[in-house]
């Protein structure tokens, strides 16, 4: 897995805590940016983190770009509406020799190893069968129309892998940008970085809360699970790890 921040809001703290400022003062527009120190603004972005006035910090985005995961990540990923995405398209990318992604119990087991990888080389095998079927199929369907060879060949292609693709495992692997605003972002970090969250998407959270943090510590400060600012949400199914999750959040 491989998670790079590519682009953010720059300034973001001196905009979120103008925007703060205007808020809970009675300055116009002109002055909203003026005498906001480095202490001002950390001040007032501790002030709308304790206040849990959320609103302010839309006003900074962030764009990452994902490889190295799995199509059961994406799927999970894509749930969190208020954000913006572009993967890598099956319709589009022939997929000759495609990645997967292992979980770690199976990678771990031997034989459900064995049976994973056997099952990955089928799924690799019969992709190419059924692309190859079609596309001759779709081919000569085209060619007997009168187009032109080598758009013949485009559109013969295209046909067939969007079909061909439905064999894919959801452990394939994919690309993807996406960009979230910072509740949003500070959201997607409350549910994924929590230990009931699937193993891949909440490694893949664990990463961006570090490299945010590192942008922008104390916007971030907060950043991470539910049960580091407060009591476990989780009830009955907590995991029971509090006190050690709130130390591993810490210590970045």
């Amino acid at each position: 897995m491989k998670i790079k921040l590519i682009n953010y809001t720059p300034n973001a703290e001196e905009t979120i805590a103008s925007a703060g400022k205007l808020c809970y003062s009675s300055v116009g527009v002109d002055e909203i940016d003026k005498n906001l120190s480095k202490e001002a603004i950390q001040k007032y972005i501790n002030m709308l983190n304790n206040l849990g006035h959320e609103s302010p910090i839309e006003h900074a985005s962030f764009t990452f770009a994902a490889e190295g995961i799995s199509r059961s990540l994406s799927h999970q990923l894509v749930r969190h509406r208020l954000a913006s995405y572009s993967q890598q398209s099956q319709r589009y990318v022939k997929i000759n020799n495609f990645e997967y992604i292992i979980p770690p119990s199976i990678e771990e087991n031997e034989e459900a190893k064995e049976v994973f990888i056997k099952a990955m080389q089928e799924d690799q095998k019969n992709y190419s069968q059924i692309t190859d079927v079609l596309f001759n199929k779709n081919y000569n369907s085209f060619i007997k129309e009168g187009i032109a060879e080598k758009e013949a060949r485009r559109k013969a292609e295209k046909l067939a892998i969007e079909d061909a693709r439905y064999v894919f495992p959801n452990a394939c692997e994919t690309k993807i940008v996406f960009t979230m605003n910072t509740r949003s972002l500070m959201h997607f970090f409350s549910l994924r970085c929590c230990n009931r969250a699937q193993w891949e998407i909440r490694n893949m959270a664990f990463e961006m809360v570090k490299i945010c943090k590192k942008v922008y510590p104390t916007l971030f400060k907060n950043a991470g699970p539910n049960c580091i600012n407060g009591p476990c949400p989780e009830g009955k199914m907590s995991c029971g790890k509090l006190e050690e999750i709130r130390e591993l959040y810490s210590k970045f």
